[in-house]
């Protein structure tokens, strides 16, 4: 069978598409399918707009899903108080056992406040709940 260039580059290209797909598949495989159980929320107003968050969980695929439950957990925290943002000022995470803790820090206000690190708490809260992230 005399194959012309064109149908051997399709081969090719259907050939590395497979075995992509497979390589793909396999580093998945490794990693299991991402399904974080939330311990829950312990929220302590620190001084006036100034505010503690505390969280815990397991099955985080790394610091990052504990940041963003603490995230969430401010926006929302935001949105009841009447505010409409948040600042993040520090989280910290530790890691003991299978159990994920974060411990963050954020500021809430009515306007928009300086600096790098703010949210929108309306819309985190609506990101929040497509990801399947509990709030306060």
């Amino acid at each position: 069978m005399t194959l012309t260039t064109g149908q051997l580059l399709a081969s090719l290209g259907t050939a590395s598409a497979l075995l992509f797909g497979c390589a793909e598949g396999a580093g998945q495989a490794a990693q299991g399918p991402f399904s974080p159980k939330y311990l829950g929320i312990e929220t302590l107003l620190l001084d006036g707009d100034l505010v503690n968050f505390r969280v815990a969980m397991t099955g985080a695929r790394d610091k990052e899903d504990v940041v963003s439950y603490a995230r969430c957990a401010a926006a929302q925290y935001a949105l009841i108080r009447g505010f409409g943002f948040a600042r993040h000022v520090r989280t910290n995470v530790d890691k003991a056992g299978g159990t994920w803790r974060g411990d963050a820090v954020y500021t809430i206000s009515a306007a928009l406040p300086e600096g790098f690190k703010t949210i929108d708490a309306e819309v985190t809260v609506r990101d929040c709940g497509a990801q399947g992230i509990p709030t306060v």
